[in-house]
C-alpha cells in the first residue's frame, strides 16, 4: 500500500485562498519516490469521490487534489463577486500552483473538464509550463465540438443551463429538483445518470450510489455547476499552443466525446500528442468507485511513464 490510512479524511486540510474557503487533499510520496502530482477533478465532484483514483497515483509520487471554487464544498466565485468563468477558475489554479509548488516541478493531471481548466490555465499563464514535467488529460476535452449530443440535446443542456446560472432558477432548483427524495426517486432515469446506476452490482450498491449522488448535488453550487456547463458548451481551448507534449487517456465508450474529435483538437494545441485507451463503460468510473475499480483509468502505457519520472 502507498498509504497508511484508508480514510481520505486523514489527508484533508483546509483550503483558504482569494478569500474563498475549501478543502485540499494531499498524500505524501510513498517510501523512495520524490515526485509530485497535481489533480484537477471535473464536474460533479467532491475530494471523496475520487479518492479511489488518488490512492492509484499515490503509488508513483505524492498527490495533491484541491477542490476548485463551487465545487465540493468550497466556496463559489459568487461569493466574493465573480463569476465561475474558465478564465477565473484558471487564474484561481493559477494562484495555486504559486504557492504550493514554488521551486518544485510536478505531474499536472486534470479530468474531463479539469482538465479544460488546467489547459486554459497553461494557456494564460504560459511561464508555468517550465513546472510541468508531464501533463496529463484523462477523459479530458478541448472544444465544444467534441461533443456528441444529438442537436435537440445540446440545445436543450445550454438553454437550461443558461437559466439555471441565474440566482433565483438556482435557488428554486436546489429546493425541487435536487430535493434528496427526488433525486434518490428520479434522478436514476435521467439520459446521463442511467449510465452510472447501470453500474451497481446489486440493490445494496444501488443505494450507496443514491447516497453519494445526493451527496454531489448538495456539495456542488448550482449557479456554479450551471454557468461552467453553458460555458464548456460554447467553449473553444484550440487558439492557443501549449508547448507540452500531452499525454491523453480516453474511454472507448465515452458517452459524451467523440474521440477522434478530442484528439484532432488536441494535436492543435499540444506540441506532441501521445494516446492510451482505457475499457470503460461510461465516461468515468462509478462515485463510489475504490482504488480497484479506479486502477483502469491509469493504464500500463502512463503508468510506465510515472513510474520511469
Amino acid at each position: 500500500m502507498a498509504t497508511k490510512s484508508r480514510n481520505p479524511a486523514d489527508y484533508i486540510m483546509p483550503l483558504d485562498i482569494n478569500s474563498m474557503q475549501g478543502r485540499v487533499l494531499h498524500l505524501p510520496a510513498p517510501k523512495g519516490k520524490t515526485k509530485e502530482i497535481l489533480f484537477i477533478y471535473g464536474h460533479h465532484s467532491s475530494l471523496e469521490r475520487w479518492w479511489g483514483l488518488m490512492q492509484v497515483l499515490n503509488h508513483y509520487a505524492a498527490v495533491t487534489l484541491p477542490d476548485l471554487p463551487g465545487f465540493g464544498g468550497m466556496d463559489s466565485f459568487y461569493t466574493i463577486g465573480k463569476e465561475p468563468t474558465i478564465d477565473n477558475l484558471a487564474d484561481y489554479l493559477a494562484a495555486f500552483i504559486k504557492l504550493r509548488y514554488k521551486n518544485k516541478k510536478f505531474v499536472l493531471a486534470g479530468m474531463s473538464f479539469g482538465f479544460v481548466v488546467a489547459t486554459r490555465m497553461l494557456q494564460r499563464y504560459p511561464e508555468l509550463t517550465k513546472k510541468v514535467s508531464l501533463l496529463v488529460s484523462i477523459v479530458g476535452f478541448a472544444h465544444h465540438e467534441d461533443f456528441t449530443f444529438s442537436p435537440l440535446r445540446y440545445n436543450t443542456y445550454y438553454s437550461g443551463t443558461q437559466i439555471l446560472s441565474r440566482r433565483i432558477p438556482a435557488i428554486l432548483f436546489r429546493h425541487t429538483a435536487l430535493n434528496p427524495w427526488i433525486l434518490r426517486n428520479f434522478y436514476g432515469r435521467t439520459h446521463n445518470a442511467k449510465h452510472k446506476f447501470a453500474q451497481a452490482k446489486d440493490a445494496e450498491e444501488l443505494e450507496r450510489l443514491k447516497d453519494v449522488e445526493v451527496g454531489l448535488w448538495h456539495d456542488n453550487d448550482v449557479r456554479t455547476w450551471a454557468f461552467t456547463t453553458a460555458e464548456f458548451l460554447k467553449f473553444d481551448n484550440c487558439t492557443v499552443r501549449v508547448e507540452l507534449p500531452i499525454w491523453h487517456v480516453a474511454a472507448k465508450t465515452d458517452h459524451f466525446f467523440d474521440n477522434h474529435r478530442v484528439e484532432q483538437h488536441m494535436r492543435v494545441i499540444f506540441k506532441d500528442f501521445h494516446k492510451a485507451e482505457v475499457d470503460l463503460k461510461a465516461h468515468a468510473p462509478s462515485v463510489i468507485a475504490d482504488e480497484k475499480m479506479a486502477e483502469p483509468l491509469i493504464p500500463p502505457k502512463l503508468r510506465r511513464v510515472l513510474a520511469k519520472l
